[in-house]
Protein backbone atom coordinates (compact mmCIF):
# COMPACT_ATOMS: atom_id res chain seq x y z
CA UNK A 1 0.00 0.00 0.00
CA UNK A 2 2.81 2.41 0.82
CA UNK A 3 4.27 1.89 -2.65
CA UNK A 4 0.99 2.84 -4.34
CA UNK A 5 0.74 6.00 -2.22
CA UNK A 6 4.27 6.99 -3.19
CA UNK A 7 3.53 6.19 -6.83
CA UNK A 8 0.31 8.23 -6.65
CA UNK A 9 2.18 11.15 -5.06
CA UNK A 10 4.82 10.92 -7.80
CA UNK A 11 2.20 10.95 -10.55
CA UNK A 12 0.34 13.92 -9.04
CA UNK A 13 3.57 15.88 -8.57
CA UNK A 14 4.80 15.06 -12.07
CA UNK A 15 1.47 16.07 -13.61
CA UNK A 16 1.45 19.34 -11.65
CA UNK A 17 4.99 20.17 -12.77
CA UNK A 18 4.26 19.43 -16.43
CA UNK A 19 1.08 21.50 -16.36
CA UNK A 20 2.69 24.42 -14.53
CA UNK A 21 3.35 27.46 -16.70
CA UNK A 22 6.93 28.61 -17.24
CA UNK A 23 6.27 31.84 -15.30
CA UNK A 24 5.35 29.80 -12.22
CA UNK A 25 8.54 27.79 -12.52
CA UNK A 26 10.55 31.01 -12.66
CA UNK A 27 8.84 32.13 -9.45
CA UNK A 28 10.30 29.10 -7.70
CA UNK A 29 13.82 30.43 -7.99
CA UNK A 30 15.73 31.32 -4.87
CA UNK A 31 17.31 34.74 -4.41
CA UNK A 32 20.95 34.37 -3.44
CA UNK A 33 21.63 36.59 -0.44
CA UNK A 34 23.80 39.65 -0.86
CA UNK A 35 24.22 42.18 1.97
CA UNK A 36 21.22 44.48 2.24
CA UNK A 37 18.80 42.46 0.10
CA UNK A 38 16.95 40.82 2.98
CA UNK A 39 16.28 44.11 4.76
CA UNK A 40 15.25 45.75 1.48
CA UNK A 41 12.66 43.02 0.87
CA UNK A 42 11.34 43.33 4.42
CA UNK A 43 11.19 47.14 4.09
CA UNK A 44 9.06 46.64 0.94
CA UNK A 45 6.57 44.71 3.05
CA UNK A 46 7.48 41.30 1.65
CA UNK A 47 7.21 38.10 3.63
CA UNK A 48 10.54 36.29 3.32
CA UNK A 49 11.45 32.63 3.76
CA UNK A 50 15.16 32.52 4.61
CA UNK A 51 17.20 29.36 4.20
CA UNK A 52 20.60 29.37 5.91
CA UNK A 53 22.33 26.55 4.05
CA UNK A 54 25.60 25.17 2.77
CA UNK A 55 26.08 23.29 -0.49
CA UNK A 56 27.78 20.40 1.32
CA UNK A 57 25.04 20.01 3.97
CA UNK A 58 22.83 16.94 3.54
CA UNK A 59 20.18 18.30 5.94
CA UNK A 60 20.05 21.51 3.88
CA UNK A 61 19.54 19.49 0.69
CA UNK A 62 16.70 17.54 2.31
CA UNK A 63 15.05 20.79 3.46
CA UNK A 64 15.43 22.31 0.00
CA UNK A 65 13.77 19.31 -1.62
CA UNK A 66 10.80 19.53 0.75
CA UNK A 67 10.40 23.28 0.18
CA UNK A 68 10.71 22.95 -3.60
CA UNK A 69 8.13 20.12 -3.64
CA UNK A 70 5.70 22.13 -1.51
CA UNK A 71 6.16 25.19 -3.72
CA UNK A 72 5.50 23.12 -6.83
CA UNK A 73 2.31 21.71 -5.34
CA UNK A 74 1.00 25.01 -3.96
CA UNK A 75 1.70 28.18 -5.99
CA UNK A 76 0.31 30.27 -3.11
CA UNK A 77 3.72 29.99 -1.41
CA UNK A 78 5.43 31.68 -4.36
CA UNK A 79 2.77 34.38 -4.47
CA UNK A 80 2.93 35.10 -0.74
CA UNK A 81 6.67 34.91 -0.07
CA UNK A 82 10.09 35.65 -1.45
CA UNK A 83 12.62 32.87 -0.93
CA UNK A 84 16.18 33.89 0.01
CA UNK A 85 19.12 31.52 0.46
CA UNK A 86 21.96 32.64 2.73
CA UNK A 87 25.20 30.72 2.14
CA UNK A 88 26.34 29.62 5.58
CA UNK A 89 29.99 29.38 4.57
CA UNK A 90 30.03 32.99 3.36
CA UNK A 91 27.77 34.61 5.98
CA UNK A 92 27.97 32.59 9.22
CA UNK A 93 29.68 35.50 11.01
CA UNK A 94 27.79 38.26 9.19
CA UNK A 95 25.08 40.44 10.74
CA UNK A 96 22.37 38.66 8.68
CA UNK A 97 23.18 35.57 10.75
CA UNK A 98 24.38 36.88 14.11
CA UNK A 99 21.62 39.48 14.57
CA UNK A 100 18.99 36.72 14.40
CA UNK A 101 21.01 34.30 16.55
CA UNK A 102 21.11 31.64 13.84
CA UNK A 103 22.76 28.65 15.57
CA UNK A 104 23.80 26.67 12.50
CA UNK A 105 23.26 25.94 8.84
CA UNK A 106 19.97 24.20 8.03
CA UNK A 107 18.03 26.93 9.82
CA UNK A 108 14.83 28.12 8.14
CA UNK A 109 13.03 31.37 9.05
CA UNK A 110 9.88 33.12 7.96
CA UNK A 111 10.10 36.90 8.41
CA UNK A 112 7.62 39.72 7.90
CA UNK A 113 8.55 43.31 8.70
CA UNK A 114 10.50 43.25 11.95
CA UNK A 115 8.86 40.00 13.11
CA UNK A 116 10.13 36.45 12.97
CA UNK A 117 7.00 34.39 12.37
CA UNK A 118 8.72 31.05 12.91
CA UNK A 119 11.87 28.97 12.58
CA UNK A 120 13.07 25.43 12.18
CA UNK A 121 16.59 24.33 13.05
CA UNK A 122 17.83 21.18 11.28
CA UNK A 123 14.32 19.81 10.78
CA UNK A 124 13.41 17.93 7.62
CA UNK A 125 9.85 16.82 8.38
CA UNK A 126 7.45 17.67 5.54
CA UNK A 127 4.73 18.50 8.07
CA UNK A 128 6.98 20.84 10.07
CA UNK A 129 8.35 22.65 7.01
CA UNK A 130 4.85 22.97 5.55
CA UNK A 131 3.60 24.42 8.88
CA UNK A 132 6.45 26.95 8.81
CA UNK A 133 5.75 27.91 5.21
CA UNK A 134 2.03 28.20 6.00
CA UNK A 135 2.91 30.97 8.49
CA UNK A 136 3.94 33.06 5.49
CA UNK A 137 0.62 32.72 3.67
Amino acid sequence: MNISINRRHFLITTTALVAMPIAALAAEEWIVYEPGILQALLDEGKTVMVDYSAVWCSTCKAQEKVMDDLRALNPAYNEAMVFVRVDWDDFMRHTVTTSRKIPRRSTLLVLRGSEELGRIVAGTSVADIKALMDLGL
